[in-house]
Order: C-alpha cells, then structure tokens, then sequence
C-alpha cells in the first residue's frame, strides 16, 4: 500500500508541473495570436516559472528520498536544466524580446512537456505495476 502511495503522490506532482507549463504554452500561444499584449503574457509567464522549477526540484526530492533511483536520474537532467537557467539568469521572459524570442520559448516549452508527459507515463505505469503487486498479496 505503500508504494502506491508513493506512486500516487508522485502522479499529481507530475501533474501539477504539467499544468504550470500548458499554461506557460497557452500564455505564448494568445501572444503570438495576439490575444494579450505583451507586457500581461510575460508577467503571466514569470510568476509561473519559479513555482514549476520549485515543483520539479521537490519531485526529484520525492523520488532520492523515496529511494526510486531510475526516476530520480530521469529527472536529474530537467532539474539541471532549471538549476542551469536560473543561476545564468536566463529563466524569465522579457517583456521587450518576447516577440523574437516567441518560437524559441514555445519549442522549449514543447520539449518540457513531451519529457514530462514520458515521466507521467512512466509514472503510471509504475503506480499500476505497484497496484497490482500489492493485489497479489492479497
């Protein structure tokens, strides 16, 4: 029962960075359609850059603590690109280069999501695995 727990917790945290980057995309994508100017798409962005590098840091965290090696070296490197990012001060959007920056910030963004939706995948499957070995006991 533990291991799914563990499992489970580490599903909804998958799931809450995903959220944090759709909205960083769907931010980019009312830009570049013009939908809010530049100024509110950037602030937008900005406030959630932190609180997703926050998130991905405790989950990889969560899996060194909990002791799911595999896991943690798959996340290893998104951490160290966020690390990476924010100590050369490259990890918020400026509101002046938002516009030649726009496809550079969105295929990053892009790439997050296709690692993170590999991550959530494995996750579940993982947590389904746990589930049914735990079922086997029974």
């Amino acid at each position: 029962m533990g291991a799914i727990m563990v499992w489970l917790i580490a599903f909804f945290i998958i799931i809450a960075i995903l959220a944090m980057v759709i909205y960083q995309v769907m931010c980019l994508a009312d830009l570049e359609y013009d939908y809010i100017n530049p100024y509110e798409s950037a602030s937008r962005i900005n406030r959630a850059i932190l609180p997703e590098f926050v998130t991905q840091g405790a989950l990889c965290l969560y899996y060194l603590v909990t002791g799911h090696w595999f896991m943690f070296l798959l996340c290893l490197p998104y951490l160290y690109y966020d690390v990476r990012m924010y100590m050369d001060k490259q990890h918020l959007v400026d509101v002046t280069e938002i516009f030649n920056m726009l496809n550079h910030e969105k295929k990053k963004r892009i790439v997050k999501l296709v690692y993170l939706i590999v991550t959530l995948f494995l996750s579940l499957f993982w947590l389904l695995y746990s589930a049914l070995e735990d079922d086997e006991y029974i």
